[in-house]
């Protein structure tokens, strides 16, 4: 499992390792039943604290996305991506409806909107 954590993005880093491991959820790279190495394996492997992957595990388990066995670690739950993707779809609708409603506060244009969302989207990806 491949975590790249960036310490300029102001993202903090229990946030870009809960992101990038539901993205190899939802892109079917992690499975269930997988293992995920141990809290204190990533902090080793990522260079962090032991805190810090405590409490991205137990942000992932509040989600529904891992379970953690006594003795055993953690593995990837039984996730349906659909319903996963639609919880995201929800979460960006909403946003976008704020996005509408400071633009339509501030004048700009639809087509403003569209190249500025183009512009971050490309950005992130």
């Amino acid at each position: 499992m491949e975590i790249v954590l960036s310490n300029s993005s102001g993202v903090p880093i229990y946030e870009q390792i809960v992101t990038q491991v539901k993205k190899l959820i939802l892109t079917g790279q992690l499975r269930e039943g997988d293992p995920l190495p141990s809290m204190r394996q990533l902090a080793r492997e990522l260079e962090i604290s032991v805190i810090t992957t405590k409490r991205a595990y137990e942000e992932l388990e509040n989600q529904g996305l891992i379970i953690t066995m006594a003795g055993k670690g953690c593995f990837v739950a039984g996730v349906d991506p659909e319903a996963l993707r639609e919880r995201h779809r929800l979460e960006v609708e909403k946003h976008l409806q704020q996005a509408v409603e400071a633009a339509h506060a501030g004048d700009v244009l639809l087509d403003e909107m569209e190249e500025m969302l183009r512009l971050l989207f490309q950005a992130e990806a």
